[in-house]
């Protein structure tokens, strides 16, 4: 990889199998996504997996993933995270943090597996209960991603359950007082131990960000988006609808200014790492 990182970046945006949705709205995050790029004026290319990260990478200084099932296998991990450590910086949303679901003999639900990317990543996503209304707490991280922010706002999302991979290096940037999984029989991901929950019982991080040799990783668990044609929730939580209903658009997390300000801040973090 050049040690010389061009000030464009590339955004990676989509589910699995490949053309399928996968539950969320990708074609709204990929515009939403270049709307705050072009914003800065940061030229961008775009992709739908990872299939041929190796071609972007050398000519980009920001990653930006947004994704529902793609993930990098092992080489194209490595690829990442060479990279970022001679001075790339990449911004997962979202599903990122997900990846391969394994079959669990004797039951209809899945289980996420823990792989490379989610070590470099530095978060590895277990589980997470139905959508719902709560509020996000900012923690303790740079000024270049807080600036402007106010110290809590309100989201419709799902409330991720997501486990630091690296701790002691993470610096947490968002965080919610979800408490214990709330999922209900049989909903969403089968998994041993909540290792996701801190210490004090009921908060959660939803963002963190971290170095990596001369460059970084930030990511944030927020921005679930779907319309009638992707959606695949099959109820959410009476905080967002008294009777289980789910709402046939969702882009609230998106549509708020905080989150809006939150990827700003982090294009112009990554730009300028």
């Amino acid at each position: 990889m050049a040690n010389h990182h061009p000030l464009r970046a590339h955004v990676i945006a989509g589910g699995f199998p490949p053309g399928q949705p996968a539950g969320h709205d990708h074609d709204y995050a990929r515009l939403r996504l270049l709307e705050f790029l072009q914003e800065q004026e940061v030229p961008a290319s775009v992709g739908n997996d990872f299939h041929d990260i190796d071609r972007w990478l050398p000519i980009s200084k920001l990653l930006i993933t947004y994704v529902a099932g793609p993930y990098p296998d092992a080489e194209q991990t490595a690829a990442i995270r060479k990279w970022i450590e001679e001075g790339g910086c990449w911004l997962g949303l979202h599903g990122t943090s997900g990846g391969r679901a394994a079959r669990v003999e004797g039951q209809r639900q899945r289980r996420m597996v823990k792989l490379d990317h989610h070590e470099a990543l530095g978060g590895f996503f277990l589980n997470h209960p139905p959508v719902r209304r709560f509020n996000v707490r900012i923690g303790d991280a740079p000024d270049s991603l807080t600036e402007d922010l106010p110290g809590t706002f309100e989201v419709i999302d799902e409330p991720y359950m997501v486990e630091l991979q690296d701790p002691e290096n993470t610096r947490v940037l968002l965080t919610a007082e979800l408490g214990p999984d709330t999922s209900p029989p049989g909903f969403g991901f089968d998994y041993d131990e909540d290792t996701a929950l801190m210490p004090d019982g009921k908060t959660r991080a939803l963002g963190y960000t971290r170095d990596l040799g001369k460059g970084g990783v930030t990511y944030v668990a927020l921005g679930h988006c779907h319309t009638p044609a992707t959606n695949s929730q099959p109820f959410v939580d009476p905080s967002v609808d008294p009777e289980g209903k789910t709402p046939p658009v969702l882009r609230q997390t998106w549509e708020t200014d905080a989150y809006q300000t939150l990827i700003r801040n982090a294009i112009g973090w990554g730009m300028r790492h």
